[in-house]
């Protein structure tokens, strides 16, 4: 069965075809970052007209890297949330005309379960069940995974998720965006031990997080601070080491609490090292194993999206005659492929 993934749910057009028998025939991605580089922060009306703009071509391009031709799709995978609702409209009403003239069925997927399954894009795939740690730039959850569509979410930011408090803290700074990438090479030249910020909610029972404190704390730092390049670099590092550390002890407390032999990390930040590196230590210090995604499939991207809406067309699951978009929506209410 081979299905065209489509991505769209903030500011990346992502496009893959993935096949059941041979896997990931093609992907493209198109990133929005220098179009909203200059307002700090993703543009809800950019966003969406750069979709417009971009969807068809990558189509295109993906197609033919694949050697499709329309009789050959199978299906249609679409983000039908959560994320940006102007976003969402663009790659529903893409997916949903290109299933009702290819006369195949289509499926809206949950752009937070497509994250999920994105390690199941690599060779070595974690076996259920598992503890899920998501991190990307609007969510930040540990969710207790028993199969595909049995989510329960143990623990969650209150308030800004991981990658949002990295933004803002690189705006802050003056570094541009997005953060993550930025913040993160910044802090190699940090000096440790210069600065010390808080581990917010750690010595609190439970597994929810909250990190605007955290951004708080790095700006009353700076604004008191001599602001030079050095000092700049030593406030990074010290506010990714409180990040990743944070993290880290949810992640040992939810292990525990959940007994799961398997950690799985995804979303935009598990591409940082440091948080790679430190979780790596985790698991294998307590015996675990650990699983995440190729750099490339941590950002949006249409290949995860692909893969999840593969799980439920194969189990039958489809649209009715119309389309929804849901730019809120809850992991925990998601059922089982071929459940409704």
């Amino acid at each position: 069965m081979k299905v065209l993934g489509i991505e769209t749910s903030c500011d990346e057009t992502g496009i893959a075809i993935y096949d059941d028998q041979q896997g990931l025939l093609a992907e493209a991605l198109y990133s929005q970052i220098a179009l909203h580089a200059d307002y700090g922060g993703v543009v809800p009306e950019l966003a969406s007209r750069d979709h417009v703009r971009r969807i068809i071509p990558l189509i295109q391009q993906v197609m033919s890297e694949a050697d499709c031709q329309s009789g050959d799709i199978d299906g249609i995978a679409y983000t039908s949330g959560p994320g940006l609702m102007g976003a969402l409209m663009v790659g529903a009403a893409v997916g949903r005309s290109l299933a009702w003239t290819w006369k195949c069925p289509s499926i809206g997927v949950h752009h937070m379960e497509g994250h999920l399954l994105a390690p199941m894009l690599e060779d070595n795939i974690p076996q259920f069940p598992f503890l899920a740690l998501l991190v990307s730039g609007g969510h930040t959850m540990l969710v207790d995974v028993s199969a595909i569509g049995q989510y329960k979410i143990i623990g969650e930011s209150l308030d800004d998720a991981v990658g949002e408090a990295f933004d803002k803290t690189a705006k802050m700074l003056g570094l541009g965006y997005p953060g993550g990438p930025v913040i993160s090479e910044l802090a190699h030249k940090g000096m440790a031990g210069r600065y010390k910020f808080p581990r917010p909610m750690v010595n609190r029972p439970g597994l929810d997080m909250s990190f605007s404190g955290l951004k708080t704390f790095v700006l009353n730092t700076w604004t008191e601070s001599d602001k030079t390049e050095q000092t700049k670099a030593d406030i990074a590092y010290a506010f990714q080491e409180a990040v990743v550390d944070t993290l880290a002890i949810k992640c040992k407390r939810a292990l525990k609490e959940t007994n799961h032999k398997r950690l799985v990390i995804a979303g935009g930040v598990s591409a940082n090292q440091c948080l790679r590196a430190r979780l790596t230590e985790l698991t294998k210090k307590n015996s675990l194993d650990i699983f995440y995604p190729k750099p490339q499939f941590c950002t949006d991207n249409g290949a995860m999206i692909a893969y999840a809406g593969l799980q439920r067309l194969s189990a039958g699951e489809h649209d009715g005659n119309g389309f929804s978009t849901t730019p809120r929506w809850s992991l925990d209410n998601l059922t089982p492929p071929g459940f409704n």
